[in-house]
């Protein structure tokens, strides 16, 4: 996710693939009315949505909407204030204690040359100095992002929130299949700190490998090709800032299957509009084959 708008304008026009669908239809396997599935991107432009077939049509012919969390709970203060806390370092610490004066300096340089100050600027270091190293690099992607696609990203109205809003102008309930203080604890505490600081220092070192992964998986998503943003996700550097099999287990494959086991029965209770990672679709333990193999028959629309 990250280099130009031409890019993204000859993704949009790129012709799609046999696997060129992000939403899904769930159906069988005892279901009296059909639940739907679509592959969000966290930084995608909302507007994007009128180019998916079937999205509105899916919409009106479910009852509820859920997310990976209920967006109502992602912006509730309680739980702006815990995502805050767990993405600080222990009380005490800062980030000149943990990394070494050479990664210090890396990390002065690399925020000085992308964000015009750096942790050598004492305001700076008052603000982020605290922020543990996970909690760096989401940002650090994200504003990289932002900076390579200019007002494509508006975070007050985001692709996945979308969906929840369209639920709640037409009175219908949202859900989410995890809670915050989980995927909080997934995206930012489940890693020793010296891993966090090894994924810090391996994005300020692989800026182009880094770069050029999200790119392809961005340009993935909006081509709608499924395999070509698996493709994207399973990049390797071949060193030991690659994720290991254990990581990308925490990350995605044991989420997906923790959300089978919520599935089935919220799509009983009544048709559901589902809206998760993209990422989350794809592969023999994505979500798609998994409820396939649950007996579900899995259309693309």
């Amino acid at each position: 996710m990250k280099r130009t708008l031409l890019t993204i304008a000859v993704c949009m026009t790129a012709a799609v693939s046999m696997n060129g669908q992000l939403l899904y239809k769930i159906s069988g396997n005892g279901l009296e009315k059909p639940s739907y599935i679509i592959g969000t991107h966290h930084l995608a432009n909302v507007g994007f949505v009128e180019k998916i077939n079937g999205v509105k049509e899916a919409l009106t012919e479910t009852d509820q909407v859920y997310g990976e969390l209920k967006w109502e709970a992602l912006t509730n203060p309680d739980s702006l204030k815990a995502m805050q806390e767990v993405m600080m370092l222990p009380e005490g610490k800062t980030l000149k204690d943990i990394l070494t004066a050479d990664q210090y300096k890396r990390l002065d340089d690399f925020m000085t040359a992308k964000l015009g100050a750096g942790m050598s600027n004492p305001t700076v270091a008052a603000q982020m100095g605290k922020l543990s190293p996970m909690a760096l690099v989401t940002q650090f992607q994200v504003l990289l992002y932002m900076m390579n696609h200019m007002g494509e990203f508006d975070p007050s109205s985001t692709f996945d929130q979308y969906f929840q809003a369209q639920a709640q102008k037409n009175n219908l309930p949202c859900g989410g299949l995890e809670t915050v203080a989980f995927q909080a604890q997934v995206l930012y505490k489940d890693q020793t700190l010296e891993r966090q600081v090894e994924q810090l220092m391996c994005l300020i070192d692989n800026e182009q490998f880094n770069s050029q992964m999200m790119e392809e998986m961005s340009k993935a998503f909006y081509a709608q090709d499924l395999d070509a943003l698996k493709k994207a996700m399973d990049l390797k550097l071949g060193t030991s800032c690659d994720s290991t099999p254990e990581e990308e287990a925490t990350l995605i494959d044991n989420r997906n299957a923790d959300w089978l086991t919520k599935m089935p029965a919220i799509m009983k209770e009544r048709p559901t509009f589902f809206a998760v990672g993209a990422g989350h679709l794809p592969g023999e333990k994505g979500l798609l084959q998994l409820l396939r193999n649950a007996g579900y028959t899995v259309e693309g629309q």
